[in-house]
């Protein structure tokens, strides 16, 4: 349901996630095994709009369990830094570093807010700031990131970032063919689903969360507004999971409609670039 801030949401919502990192570390979503033996867990279209990272420092904000901040070290990045609000996320980030040989000079966790990644990261600026899908919903003030994340980047550097398409929370989860809720709705979310993405029927026990919908237009601006310059925004017609009943997983690993339904975005992408000094 649509609620008024919660005066605890910050400590909700970290309740929420310190809870499920050893459900996530376990399942069959994350794979931890095979992500040892060498799986990637960065997404195709991520890799070809990066880029080669060889040689340069990237910062991922909101890393959770750190696999795609320690698979852009894998691609060649010369120095990642890993930042997550959750302690047990950082540890076992730290922990499956080690397991992969990288020393903390390679590969570095940090446990903060993201409004408090200035001060809290070992350096003041990355090549590359990076946040993957899933990040930006659980932020009350878009404008507070985007001007943290882009003072962050360093010049001549960029911003990456891809996410969930806010457009998919206005449909229903059925069929994802009718508009149920307000794409610009301020307010946020506040469930108490149990269990978790990476396996629905976890036994949990902190169960709120209060995530927020921030619409395409707003993150455009905040990042154009923190100044940092827009290169693309790209929507992608796929989504990471099943979000609605009527998608289909194709051989790629991607959620789609069926190929007589009108498509519309699940994901969108977008590189913003800090003119060189």
């Amino acid at each position: 349901m649509y609620a008024p801030t919660p005066d605890d949401w910050h400590e909700v919502n970290r309740a929420r996630w310190d809870e499920r990192v050893p459900i996530h570390a376990a399942s069959d979503f994350y794979a931890l095994d095979a992500f040892r033996a060498g799986k990637d867990a960065l997404r195709d279209f991520e890799l070809a709009e990066v880029g080669d990272v060889t040689g340069r420092s990237l910062l991922h904000l909101q890393c959770h369990i750190g696999l795609d901040t320690l698979s852009w070290a894998r691609h060649g990045a010369a120095q990642v830094v890993g930042l997550d609000f959750s302690e047990p996320a950082v540890d076992t980030a730290r922990s499956l570093a080690a397991d992969l040989g990288f020393t903390q000079d390679r590969a570095a966790f940090v446990a903060a807010d993201v409004y408090d990644a200035a001060e809290a990261v070992p350096d003041s600026s990355y090549d590359i700031v990076y946040t993957g899908c899933g990040a930006l919903n659980w932020l009350p003030d878009i404008v507070r990131w985007a001007e943290t994340a882009a003072s962050l980047v360093a010049p001549g550097g960029f911003l990456y970032m891809a996410e969930f398409h806010p457009l998919t929370d206005s449909l229903d989860d059925e069929t994802g063919s009718r508009i149920v809720n307000d794409y610009f709705v301020r307010e946020p979310w506040v469930d108490t689903a149990p269990g978790t993405y990476a396996e629905l029927d976890a036994a949990t026990v902190h169960n709120r969360s209060v995530e927020w919908v921030h619409p395409v237009g707003e993150v455009v601006t905040a990042l154009a507004g923190a100044g940092l310059r827009i290169e693309f925004l790209h929507e992608h017609d796929a989504s990471l999971f099943p979000r609605y009943g009527a998608l289909q997983r194709h051989d790629d690993g991607y959620y789609r409609f069926p190929s007589d339904r009108p498509r519309i975005p699940m994901m969108y992408s977008i590189k913003a670039t800090r003119p060189a000094a």
